[in-house]
């Protein structure tokens, strides 16, 4: 492994290390490996988790919720939309940083509800706290469980309740602050377990998926590397439709990695034009995540040459599958090596954040932090601290 990840990024192990660097490097490169195992370990459960779907799924009115914190949070923004369409139930996806402060507006008492929750530790308490606070307010409650650690305090509690817990492989467990494979290897869980009943049809998405970041650490890094070094101080990250769930996502990474030190925004390609646009400077990274929907991806066309004929913008980069682009982008990030446009659009989000992952592992470097720990001042930890959960009182 340390042999592959030195090819990968371009750094000795050595250096990595005295760079603080190790775990961040390892868990960015692992990813097509833990998404073979992901996907076989769905697979091994699919009869146990399908069984268990199946009673929620009896329900006409069921509720579903996908939720999780922070980063966690935005693999229900990349699936609720899907979630509902394949599944046919009503599909939200609301952080529990919103649930926990003001329960009462999405939780019933007439609910049956499927509670979703995505957690890499399982130890924020707002994670915890939503799930009690669940099973206080609603009629009916399963809790469908997805985490990177066994240990975790939502799994104890979990437990107790109507539940079903899909722990992933232990590399998905990343060390370093800033989530990588975690959050890829969830939201890839979360997209299989939508479509369980034809889990070995998605065999196809997930071995283009893993192609796809085979292809992009072999042959994309370098350039990402020098984007790097340039003098931004701010980002805007685009996607749409689940993409721009992947934009959300990867606007947090850089701006984690930095320690704050780059701003970053993200948005629609249609909302970016109410106003947010306003932000991209002469010192603006802008990356472009193109759909493979072909009606989606004329907006994202026309939002390009918008850019460009308004001469706003540092640098910009456009990240899709297809391995050529004919816009007037400074930086095509492809995804693929033979021109062909597989992924639908969902998988395409899980591939889609690595550029950012690299982008701000190099960055916090130019920026002399620590990958690994990149908040000096510890504003920002690897589990939240300090979250006082509150009664609620009916």
């Amino acid at each position: 492994m340390i042999d592959s990840i030195e090819n990968k990024l371009g750094l000795s192990y050595e250096l990595q290390s005295d760079l603080g660097a190790v775990n961040t490097a390892r868990e960015i490169c692992q990813q097509p490996d833990v998404w073979r195992l992901t996907y076989q370990k769905i697979l091994e459960e699919k009869v146990l988790i399908s069984e268990f779907l199946k009673d929620a799924y009896a329900f006409d009115d069921l509720k579903i919720i996908l939720t999780g914190a922070g980063t966690s949070a935005y693999i229900g923004d990349i699936l609720s939309q899907s979630f509902q369409q394949i599944v046919g139930k009503n599909t939200w996806a609301f952080a529990t940083t919103d649930l926990v402060t003001h329960p009462q507006q999405y939780f019933g008492a007439e609910d049956t509800l499927l509670l979703v929750s995505f957690a890499r530790s399982g130890n924020s308490p707002e994670s915890v706290a939503v799930v009690e606070l669940a099973e206080s307010l609603c009629r009916r409650v399963y809790h469908l469980v997805v985490t990177c650690n066994e240990g975790g305090e939502l799994v104890r509690v979990a437990q107790e309740k109507k539940s079903y817990v899909v722990f992933l492989p232990e590399e998905t467990n990343d060390k370093a602050l800033a989530m990588t494979s975690s959050f890829t290897s969830m939201l890839l869980t979360g997209i299989l377990v939508s479509r369980i009943d034809r889990l070995e049809d998605c065999k196809r998405q997930v071995d283009r998926l893993i192609k796809c970041a085979d292809i992009f650490l072999l042959n994309e890094v370098e350039g990402l590397k020098t984007v790097s070094a340039m003098g931004f101080d701010r980002a805007v990250f685009l996607g749409s439709g689940p993409l721009r769930g992947a934009a959300c996502e990867s606007q947090l990474k850089l701006q984690e990695l930095t320690g704050g030190q780059v701003i970053c925004k993200f948005d629609s390609y249609l909302g970016v034009r109410h106003g947010p646009k306003v932000v991209i400077d002469n010192k603006t990274l802008v990356v472009f995540i193109f759909s493979n929907d072909r009606h989606a991806r004329n907006y994202e066309v026309d939002l390009v040459k918008s850019v460009n004929a308004s001469g706003s913008g540092l640098y910009l980069v456009g990240i899709g599958e297809d391995s050529s682009s004919d816009l007037d982008l400074d930086l095509y990030v492809s995804l693929s090596s033979d021109g062909e446009v597989v992924l639908e659009d969902d998988f395409l989000a899980i591939v889609s954040v690595l550029p950012a992952q690299v982008m701000g592992f190099y960055k916090a470097i130019e920026l002399g932090l620590l990958p690994d720990s990149p908040s000096v001042d510890g504003v920002i930890s690897r589990v939240v601290k300090g979250v006082n959960i509150y009664p609620f009182e009916i």
